[in-house]
């Protein structure tokens, strides 16, 4: 008996070293993009919304005394809208492409896709990468991950009008970016 659970030990440790090993670390580089371009769709998204637009917020509930403890805050930067958006987010990241700085030989993901139908500010397409699908679903993997990570530090950071969101959301909160002091990688 007593060989058979040491065997069994055996293969439960070399399975757990093995499993290890698979998992591998995180592409900084990725994720690190994916986190800027998150939170510059976010701040994108959020600019969008007519700044006049309100959402009731309270509980809804009678006070004793009749009354409604409800208020109004601006939609843009409420916790529903900043909800709704995170569940698409990540949607966008087809728009973004492995670039390659011509000077420097750096690589981040950087959007190529001009926001608007008017055409407008293509970038210089030959220093982007293009992977096919799978470049632009890696950085969604890795947008999703951060968001479900995340996802109550997001909103409170853009409920809050932060003015330094991708510093503190990708340096500080997350650890996958260097701070913007060392490195400013703009989208």
């Amino acid at each position: 008996m007593a060989p058979c659970l040491a065997r069994m030990t055996l293969v439960v440790v070399a399975m757990a070293v093995l499993s290890k090993t698979a998992e591998g670390k995180k592409d900084k580089m990725l994720y690190c993009s994916a986190c800027r371009a998150l939170a510059d769709e976010l701040n994108y998204s959020i600019s969008r919304v007519d700044p006049k637009k309100t959402i009731h917020v309270g509980s809804f509930r009678l006070n004793p005394d009749g009354s409604l403890d409800d208020k109004k805050v601006p939609l843009a930067r409420s916790e529903t809208h900043l909800t709704e958006l995170l569940e698409e987010v990540c949607n966008s990241m087809s728009d973004y492409g492995l670039h390659v700085d011509p000077d420097t030989k750096e690589k981040s993901y950087k959007r190529f896709a001009p926001r608007d139908s008017g055409g407008g500010d293509f970038p210089d397409l030959k220093h982007f990468q293009f992977d096919g699908p799978h470049g632009s679903e890696s950085l969604k993997f890795a947008c999703e991950s951060i968001v479900e990570d995340y996802e109550d530090e997001i909103i409170s950071l853009f409920t809050q009008g932060e003015d330094h969101v991708v510093d503190t959301l990708c340096s500080k909160l997350s650890g996958h970016c260097r701070s913007a002091s060392s490195s400013r990688a703009e989208l």
